[in-house]
């Protein structure tokens, strides 16, 4: 089976996290068939920049993640103007090379606009296309055109992978087909994200051991709930004086988390760290007493698995499919925008005594299992468009 990806949610050069829960997947697929990804990468059309924005950082075409082909082919964009048409403009810088690459099957991560970029090329090449849908794309879709190109480009896959069982209700409710439509959680490197010793962790990383852990993992944006658990923590600590809480990523929103932090005087105890490797993130989640992800929406977070099976509680908002991976034995569920009740989960959270073990068994699934059932998904595609051939007048 040769399978082409198209898909922008895969890492680049100057993000090596983006994309994470594609590459893991994408990286144990591709020893199981032949599969090259192909990044339809955008760039400003000649001459139009407004000084608004920063300008985008270009991509290394030679950066190569371990285990995966990708091959970066660039496509002009007029920002916001040309934002109903990235996908048919991608699709058509991309077509030659998908082409050349001869697949079986598309494979595409996120619905729009690479998903229709990918229909449209495995229509061009009559090969049968599975999207995956990963969230945002479905649940914050950037306008009513936007919208629209999102449920045409669902109807028209010959099946539709969703990280949720709580994003496959949205992608039906949006046209996917539901013979068509499956749900197929995240998994993570259970090799990585494992029980570990407390105290161990904590010397590895040089944290105190006096200290009461809070850790959150991810991109910093006001939509992850940064600024109410800031705030919650503040109140916290109040009650809790040896609360540290420790904010691991980067994002646009940097600049109001500092702010935030100035604001309540807090520098010495919210520390901000650079975004780290799977293996650095695992030690920091071992060195925690829990993990938190206060999102106003999500897909199927890796931050909660890769806690989870890590060993640690999680205090995470009731959103999205999230509470498909967790309930009151491994943590506790809080509404988004709540920052009492947020403060209230977290003081209950550190109170409570778990077992590391019990909750790292809530939560084992390998992306190699991920990569298992994506293909079967590929080839179930194949051996449809196939039959479906052998049918017709």
């Amino acid at each position: 089976m040769r399978v082409a990806v198209v898909t922008q949610y895969f890492p680049i050069s100057f993000q090596p996290w983006a994309g994470h829960s594609a590459y893991q997947t994408l990286r144990h697929l591709a020893q199981q068939c032949d599969l090259k990804v192909f990044y339809p990468h955008a760039v400003d059309a000649a001459g139009i920049r407004p000084a608004s924005r920063r300008q985008r950082l270009p991509v290394d075409r030679d950066y190569r993640p371990r285990g995966v082909d990708v091959e970066y082919v660039p496509y002009p964009v007029v920002p916001v103007l040309s934002r109903p048409f990235n996908g048919w403009m991608a699709a058509a810088k991309l077509l030659p090379h998908v082409m050349r690459y001869r697949p079986d099957v598309i494979l595409n991560y996120v619905v729009y606009p690479d998903g229709l970029a990918a229909t449209t090329i495995a229509q061009k090449l009559k090969v049968p296309v599975v999207l995956t849908a990963i969230g945002s794309d479905l649940n914050r879709m950037s306008d009513p055109i936007c919208a629209s190109l999102t449920r045409s480009t669902l109807r028209r896959a010959d099946i539709t992978i969703t990280v949720s069982r709580d994003l496959l209700k949205t992608a039906l409710r949006l046209g996917s087909a539901p013979e068509r439509s499956h749900a197929i959680l995240n998994g993570c490197d259970t090799a990585v994200f494992r029980v570990r010793d407390m105290a161990d962790a904590r010397n590895q990383i040089g944290m105190s051991h006096d200290v009461e852990a809070v850790v959150y993992v991810g991109r910093f944006d006001v939509r992850k709930g940064l600024i109410e658990l800031l705030r919650a923590a503040a109140d916290l600590r109040m009650r809790r004086p040896g609360l540290n809480l420790y904010l691991i990523g980067d994002g646009p929103d940097k600049p109001e988390l500092l702010e935030e932090i100035q604001k309540y005087q807090a520098s010495g105890w919210i520390h901000l760290i650079p975004p780290c490797t799977s293996a650095l993130v695992a030690l920091w989640m071992s060195a925690a007493n829990l993990v938190t992800l206060p999102s106003y929406k999500e897909g199927c977070p890796n931050v909660v698995i890769e806690a989870l099976a890590a060993g640690r509680p999680v205090v995470a908002t009731e959103v999205g499919g999230i509470p498909e991976l967790m309930n009151e034995s491994c943590g506790r569920l809080v509404a988004p925008q709540n920052v009492q009740e947020l403060e209230l989960a977290l003081d209950q959270t550190l109170s409570a005594r778990w077992n590391p073990d019990e909750i790292s068994r809530r939560h084992n699934r390998s992306w190699k299992a991920v990569a298992s059932d994506v293909y079967d998904c590929l080839f179930q595609a194949i051996q449809t468009r196939a039959a479906n051939k052998l049918r017709a007048p």
